[in-house]
């Protein structure tokens, strides 16, 4: 279970912002001919998506007697993106085959009325294709915020008396940063841009066009299915909206069955550690950590009515259903401030299935 997290107690983002004035040209002596300023041309940008590689992502078809590993990564890259946009959430986009993308196939499938075998084939990327042909590589510029930060050190996991002594839990890095706004692996945005300085402000990488985080309708009802590993949410009509991998609880701390209901959102929560109620970690004192992405509980807090319970983000993306959970739901960072941004107070949320802990 993730601990007892402040309700209301919301921290402001900080924005970091630079500039850099020029003085002021001096004037010119009396008596003297000023010369025409020669122009300038600037040059023009490199396009990192219009490169080999992200021309051949951005038309990355199926091919089921390709023999490429990369022609199948590429593809892989496409589907993830697609579905990301299309609200069932594949988790991190990382170009590799899993469980969560299975999941997220299956869901896209089953609401298309195609066979839901959970794999990729022609027929899901023509439906997918259909609902957004967009490109799913794009450029981004890096700005001098971006590289400001602020950063916060990376810490040893489960050290809540170290991330207590923190002013926030920020991002560790740029890469980071970055990788999370576009719901991507960090690796991945490695592989994207081999050699780019993320550090540079004005550097043009190459990203996913990742989803907005928002979402069509105001979300009534949130399935939970502890079996699959899987948040579903529905609007008030009974039609499903997104579809979410999660980590739901553990065989130590179990989430709970039957229906509960949403009492209230806390984006940019705090997270307390009561030793008096968990049974996890090692602290003798209660302590509060900053809000922060990498804060245990992450960028978004949906406090439920079943008391110390919640469906929140997480400071590990990539081991959403794969690793378990102190007893809450456990959401990427982005799906989490997704779903929570759509939510309404009183949503009922039904917890299904056999819990089955992540592999």
């Amino acid at each position: 279970m993730t601990g007892l997290v402040s309700r209301f107690a919301l921290v402001a983002l900080l924005a970091v912002s630079a500039c850099d004035d020029k003085p002021p040209a001096k004037p010119a002596p009396a008596n003297t001919v000023q010369k025409a300023p020669v122009p300038t041309v600037a040059a023009p940008p490199v396009s990192a998506a219009a490169s080999p590689l992200g021309q051949a992502i951005n038309a990355a078809a199926f091919d089921p007697a390709a023999v490429d590993p990369q022609a199948r990564r590429n593809t892989l890259i496409r589907v993830q993106t697609l579905l990301d946009r299309a609200h069932f959430s594949p988790g991190v986009i990382d170009g590799r085959d899993g469980g969560n993308l299975k999941l997220a196939i299956q869901a896209f499938q089953k609401a298309h009325d195609l066979p839901t075998d959970g794999e990729i084939s022609q027929a899901l990327l023509a439906a997918l294709a259909a609902a957004d042909n967009g490109p799913v590589l794009v450029d981004y510029t890096i700005t001098q915020s971006d590289v400001a930060g602020p950063f916060t050190p990376q810490l040893p996991k489960e050290d809540y008396e170290a991330m207590a002594r923190e002013p926030a839990m920020n991002y560790h890095d740029i890469v980071e940063m970055l990788a999370e706004r576009f719901h991507m692996d960090e690796a991945l945005l490695r592989e994207l841009n081999p050699g780019a300085n993320f550090n540079q402000a004005g550097a043009t990488i190459m990203v996913t066009a990742a989803g907005a985080d928002t979402l069509p309708a105001k979300v009534d009802r949130i399935e939970i299915d502890k079996t699959l590993g899987q948040v579903r949410a529905f609007d008030e009509t009974g039609a499903q909206v997104a579809v979410y991998p999660a980590t739901v609880g553990s065989t130590e701390r179990p989430a709970p069955s039957g229906e509960w209901a949403v009492r209230t959102l806390a984006p940019r929560p705090t997270y307390t550690y009561d030793p008096s109620r968990l049974t996890f970690g090692k602290p003798k004192e209660k302590l509060t950590i900053k809000a922060g992405p990498n804060n245990p509980v992450g960028s978004t807090w949906i406090d439920l009515t079943k008391d110390t319970y919640g469906i929140h983000g997480t400071p590990d993306p990539k081991l959403v259903n794969k690793r378990a959970s102190h007893g809450c739901v456990r959401l990427t960072n982005w799906d989490a401030t997704e779903l929570g941004s759509a939510v309404k107070k009183g949503a009922k949320v039904i917890f299904m299935g056999t819990e089955a802990r992540p592999a």
